[in-house]
């Protein structure tokens, strides 16, 4: 349940968050309302089975229940704990988008050639249901050789959920890794150096001829 915040400004913001409460803002069909929600209470609801994606049910000051998704949050750069959330009222019938982490999951061969995988992509966008948009999606590379690559269209979503995202982008990959190239200081320190030993045998004439004149 999330009250109604009545007061608004930085100072009641502050307020409220020694109480611990996180002030936000509800959107929905009609005007925004401006509520405040219990930090623990938006930390368990967003650390569940869904993740940042799950389904809340909004109760502003006892009254009728919103469905509800976060929209956006905002986090304190040294705590670390939420300071400001913006939930957006959604309809269970449907389809909305959102945001999905995708995780690598197995070995690839082509790292066992000493090859270097890299992740491209760490999430995606997709359209669903509220009530069916995943927390995660797992990708499986124990098909990638070295100089392999896999598309986002290679992923597989679970029914009724799709990507939204250009199928031909790069999700992961398998390279060789880059060999540093000796400095080019060394090769120019060695002609310098050779330049210099032809110097000594003109030095060594002019000392020579030096000596001639003044006999």
């Amino acid at each position: 349940m999330v009250q109604n915040r009545a007061v608004l400004g930085s100072a009641e913001s502050r307020r409220l968050r020694r109480q611990g409460l996180v002030p936000g803002v509800l959107y929905g069909r009609e005007s925004p309302i401006a509520i405040t929600i219990g930090e623990r209470d938006l930390r368990a609801a967003l650390t569940g089975d869904s993740g940042a994606n799950a389904v809340l049910d909004v109760v502003v000051d006892g009254g009728s229940a919103h469905a509800s998704v976060l929209k956006d949050y905002q986090r304190d750069p040294i705590r670390g704990a939420i300071v400001h959330v913006d939930l957006q009222e959604v309809r269970l019938d449907q389809p909305i988008h959102a945001t999905v982490p995708v995780h690598l999951v197995g070995e690839a061969p082509g790292t066992k050639a000493g090859g270097v995988l890299t992740q491209a992509v760490m999430e995606i966008n997709v359209e669903a249901l509220p009530l069916e948009v995943p927390a995660t999606v797992d990708f499986d590379v124990s098909g990638l050789e070295l100089g392999a690559a896999a598309q986002l269209g290679q992923i597989r979503l679970p029914a009724g959920v799709a990507l939204i995202d250009d199928p031909d982008t790069t999700l992961a990959s398998v390279t060789q890794p880059s060999r540093e190239e000796e400095p080019a200081e060394t090769a120019e320190g060695e002609e310098q150096a050779g330049e210099g030993g032809e110097a000594a045998p003109g030095a060594e004439a002019g000392a020579s001829d030096g000596d001639s004149a003044e006999e």
